[in-house]
C-alpha cells in the first residue's frame, strides 16, 4: 500500500521515508499519538478516569493501602524515580534514566512494536524478543541483534539456554552488535524452554544458573542482568536464597515476576514476596507482575520498595503504557490512552509496516496485534472477528479505514 494511499490519509498516518518495515522515529516524523510536553517534577500524574480524560488529578493514598487504591509519588521518595539508576558493567557502565522497562514479549517486541512504545518512552529500557544462544551459535535469529544498531534508544537482549559457554558467546555476539545490556532468562515458563533447562528451569539448578551469570558476566564489558520467577513451584520457592546467589555470581540488576513458575500467569503476583528480595539485595531490583496501567505502578513499588518496574502483557496493544508510568513516576501529567481513531491508525500503521517487512506472514502476525489494539470502543468486537478473518492486508486496510469513519 503506497504512502499517499487515500486509507492512509483518511486514517491520518504518517509519512515516511524509512526503509521497509520499519517505523520512524519520533524524531525522523511525528508521532500518531505524542505525550504533552514535560511539565515541572511537582506536577501530579493523572489517575483513575483522568487516564482517558487527559486531566490531571493527584494520587492520594497512603503506602500500604490495598491494592485497589493507588500510593502517592511522594511516598516513594522525594525524586527518587527521577535519578538515574547506574548499573557499573565490567568496563562499560550504563545509566538508566527511565526506571519503567518493556519486558522481552516473544513474538510481540520485535524492532516495530519496540518503535511504537518509543513515541511515548523514548528513553526507556526495551528488549529484543528472547534469543536463543544455541540458535544464534548455529546462524538463526542473526537479525534479532544485527538490526541493533540502526535503533534509537537503549535495548537489552536477552539470552536462554543452559550452556554456559553458549550463553558467553551469545553476549559477546550482542555486545558487538550494540546491546545496551544482556539479560538472561530465567523466568519463561513454557514448557519446551524449561524442560531442557532454559528459561525457568534454571532455579530448579542454582549451581548451574550461577555458572551461566558468571560466564556471561566475564565474558562482556556491560551490564549483565537476569529475569526470573519466585520459584518454581510454592512448595520449593525459595526467591531470597535465589536472588543472593545470582546476586554473587555477578547480576548487576534482578527483575523479578510475583508467581511462581507453577503459577504460569494465573493468580495475583506476590508482591509481598518481591519486597522479602529486595531488602535482601544490594543490586537494583526491578518488580514484574500485574502491573497494567500508572495505579498498579504506584502501588506495586510503594508494596515492593523496588527499583523499578517491568512492564509486559500489559503493553500488547498498549504501546503507550511504558511512557504512562514513566510519566506518572516523574509526576509529569500522564499522556491520555488513545481513542478510537488513533488505535485504528495504529493498527493500520502497525499492519503496514509488518507486511513490508515480513511478506503475507506478516498479516497473521498483524492479526494479533490488530485484535489486541481494537478495543475498547463500540463495535470492537465486531471489527476483531472480521480483521481475523480477513485473507488481505488490502482488506484489512479497508475494514480498519470503515470502522474509523464511523461514529
Amino acid at each position: 500500500m503506497e504512502q499517499g494511499s487515500p486509507i492512509r490519509q483518511r486514517l491520518r498516518l504518517p509519512q515516511s521515508s524509512a526503509a521497509p518495515g520499519a517505523i520512524s522515529s519520533p524524531s525522523a516524523s511525528p508521532a500518531l499519538w505524542a505525550p504533552p510536553d514535560p511539565v515541572s517534577p511537582g506536577a501530579r500524574a493523572p489517575v483513575n478516569g483522568a487516564l482517558n480524560s487527559g486531566v490531571s488529578t493527584p494520587v492520594s493514598a497512603s503506602v500500604g493501602t490495598p491494592k485497589n487504591a493507588p500510593a502517592p509519588v511522594g511516598a516513594l521518595g522525594p525524586n527518587r524515580f527521577q535519578t538515574p539508576l547506574g548499573l557499573a558493567g565490567r568496563g562499560t557502565p550504563r545509566q538508566l534514566s527511565c526506571r519503567v522497562l518493556q519486558s522481552p514479549l516473544a513474538g510481540v517486541s520485535d524492532r516495530i512494536f519496540r518503535q511504537l512504545v518509543r513515541r511515548w518512552a523514548p528513553e526507556a529500557l526495551l528488549f529484543t524478543e528472547m534469543v536463543n544462544a544455541t540458535s544464534l551459535e548455529l546462524g538463526f535469529g542473526l537479525e534479532k541483534v544485527e538490526e541493533l544498531a540502526s535503533e534509537a534508544g537503549p535495548i537489552g537482549v536477552q539470552l536462554f539456554d543452559y550452556r554456559p559457554a553458549a550463553m558467553a558467546d551469545a553476549a559477546r555476539r550482542a555486545e558487538q552488535a550494540g546491546a545496551f545490556l544482556i539479560d538472561i532468562n530465567m523466568g519463561c515458563p513454557v514448557k519446551k524452554i524449561a524442560r531442557k533447562g532454559g528459561g525457568s528451569g534454571l532455579i530448579r539448578d542454582p549451581a548451574l544458573a550461577q555458572r551461566l551469570v558468571a560466564a556471561v558476566a566475564e565474558a562482556v564489558s556491560i551490564p549483565v542482568t537476569v529475569k526470573t520467577r519466585l520459584g518454581w513451584c510454592g512448595e520449593s520457592a525459595d526467591p531470597v536464597g535465589f536472588a543472593l546467589a545470582l546476586q554473587e555470581a555477578g547480576a548487576q540488576a534482578l527483575t523479578l515476576h510475583g508467581r511462581t513458575r507453577q503459577q504460569g500467569f494465573r493468580g495475583q503476583a506476590d508482591w509481598q514476596a518481591i519486597a522479602a528480595v529486595k531488602r535482601a539485595l544490594t543490586i537494583p531490583l526491578f518488580a514484574n507482575g500485574d502491573v497494567a496501567s500508572p495505579e498498579d505502578a504506584l502501588r506495586c513499588l510503594a508494596e515492593t520498595g523496588a527499583d523499578g518496574v517491568m512492564v509486559g502483557r500489559g503493553t500488547m496493544g498498549a504501546p503507550w503504557l511504558v511512557g504512562q508510568i514513566d510519566a506518572a513516576l516523574a509526576g509529569r501529567p500522564v499522556p491520555p490512552t488513545p481513542g478510537k481513531r488513533e488505535r485504528l491508525a495504529l493498527a493500520a500503521e502497525q499492519l503496514q509496516a509488518l507486511v513490508a517487512r515480513r511478506g503475507d506472514h506478516g498479516l497473521l502476525i498483524a492479526r494479533k496485534h490488530m485484535g489486541w489494539t481494537c478495543q475498547g470502543f463500540p463495535g470492537a468486537a465486531q471489527l476483531r472477528q472480521q480483521l481475523m478473518g480477513e485473507p488481505t492486508p488490502a482488506g484489512a486496510l479497508k475494514l480498519l479505514e470503515r470502522a474509523a469513519q464511523e461514529d
